[in-house]
């Protein structure tokens, strides 16, 4: 049986659903066996993949277009759609982007957080310029969430499992739903802006591995999606102690859920990189974005 490894951070969001895949047998399900392993950071995981040590690992849509910029092509299958969030304090009187002026705001991931690029964008078609209009700080996502409840901040853009918490602890709102800013660009509110990456030469090499996985993947989100039950046995994976913290993180990570890959989405996200910068004629071409065959 073909075995096929994946690097992933221990307590990351997608060791969630590669627990359950193994859990319910859904690799042996498609004739593959995944081997998952674990790592303690970004950096080690990325490391594991570029080395070729794992085939596949999580990686954002930016990193994959740097690495395509560097000669080093990765095949890009869809993870999640989950952006992030724009938090305020919940008794704040921040209700529209213009609001945002002279106002204290937070971006964890630092200026490359998509989430910060998209309300940037937003802002700058009515005419605010974030940058120099508002006061922004960069730091990690922990010490930003302490940075909102102590008052630090007006304002946060974060990974959207750091705002569940901040949200089921009630030390958050959510400001603007990045659906919105997603949809007053004109894109696609789904697009999958987090996924599992192959080197493009393994994933060209390997196409019948690759689909057992995608097809295995797809069921094991369909179940978790559809049967709470599962989640009972993830739970010390997400470090939920708390009932409403719990919840958060499940429902989260299930809106999160991404939507097939039509040429369409692939445009847009070819357009989400221009708009972060990528040069219009440098970017991941649709061949690296995977979709299953016919």
């Amino acid at each position: 049986m073909p075995r096929l490894s994946i690097s992933v951070l221990q307590f990351g969001t997608a060791h969630w659903e590669l627990d359950h895949l193994q859990r319910a047998g859904l690799d042996r399900a498609e004739g593959f066996e995944l081997e998952v392993r674990l790592v303690a950071n970004l950096p080690a995981s990325r490391l594991a993949v570029s080395s070729g040590d794992v085939e596949g690992a999580v990686a954002d849509l930016l990193w994959a277009q740097a690495r395509y910029e560097a000669g080093d092509p990765f095949t890009y299958l869809p993870f999640s759609s989950q952006i992030g969030d724009i938090l305020v304090a919940p008794e704040s009187g921040i209700r529209q982007v213009s609001d945002l002026v002279g106002q204290r705001i937070g971006v964890a991931g630092g200026p490359d957080s998509k989430g910060w690029i998209l309300l940037e964008q937003v802002a700058r078609r009515q005419g605010i310029d974030l940058a120099s209009q508002a006061s922004v700080q960069y730091a990690a996502p922990p010490l930003l969430s302490q940075a909102l409840v102590r008052d630090q901040v007006d304002v946060l853009v974060t990974y959207w499992h750091f705002a569940a918490r901040l949200r089921a602890d009630g030390d958050a709102r959510t400001a603007f739903r990045m659906e919105d800013l997603l949809a007053a660009l004109d894109f696609d509110p789904n697009l999958p802006v987090l996924g599992y990456v192959f080197r493009a030469d393994w994933a060209q090499a390997h196409p019948d591995l690759l689909a057992r996985f995608h097809r295995a993947l797809n069921t094991a989100k369909t179940q978790l999606a559809s049967s709470p039950e599962h989640w009972q046995a993830l739970r010390p994976l997400m470090r939920a102690d708390d009932d409403a913290i719990f919840a958060q993180l499940r429902d989260g990570f299930i809106e999160g859920t991404p939507a097939p890959l039509t040429p369409e989405r692939i445009e847009d996200l070819q357009r989400l990189l221009a708009l972060a910068g990528t040069d219009e004629g440098r970017v991941m071409p649709s061949a690296l974005f995977y979709r299953p065959g016919p």
